[in-house]
């Protein structure tokens, strides 16, 4: 069971989408801290605890995929979820991250705000 009190971290290089999905996280109950880049996120995952984090597939120093493997060192247990314009739920390259382990889940953008609690509900709750 994950810890109810620990934050989740939203990596996106879009102040905006960072703004929305911290508002979507903070109504479900949880806190959210928000990282633009990828030094920035792992900066927080080194020195905070995180339940979960909702990570963009492209940001502008490094590849999110390539990202999520660096916070999966720091944190083994972590929670990963892509959300991204950039790929589909269909895609071959999701499909193989999912199943290779990489993430979690994935999210398309534009979203749905249900779609992201029915995310947090899944895999923070647990």
């Amino acid at each position: 069971m994950k810890d109810k009190q620990a934050p989740i971290l939203v990596v996106d290089d879009e102040p905006e989408m960072c703004w929305i999905l911290d508002n979507i996280i903070r109504r479900t109950g949880f806190t959210c801290m928000t990282a633009l880049n990828a030094g920035e996120a792992i900066a927080l995952a080194k020195s905070q605890r995180f339940g979960m984090v909702f990570l963009d597939a492209k940001l502008p120093d490094i590849d999110g995929f390539d990202l999520a493997r660096k916070l999966r060192e720091i944190n083994t247990g972590l929670s990963i979820v892509v959300v991204s314009g950039y790929f589909y739920h269909d895609d071959l390259t999701i499909e193989g991250i999912i199943k290779e382990g990489l993430i979690d889940a994935f999210i398309g953008k534009p979203f749905d705000n249900d779609e992201i609690v029915g995310v947090i509900t899944r895999f923070a709750c647990k």
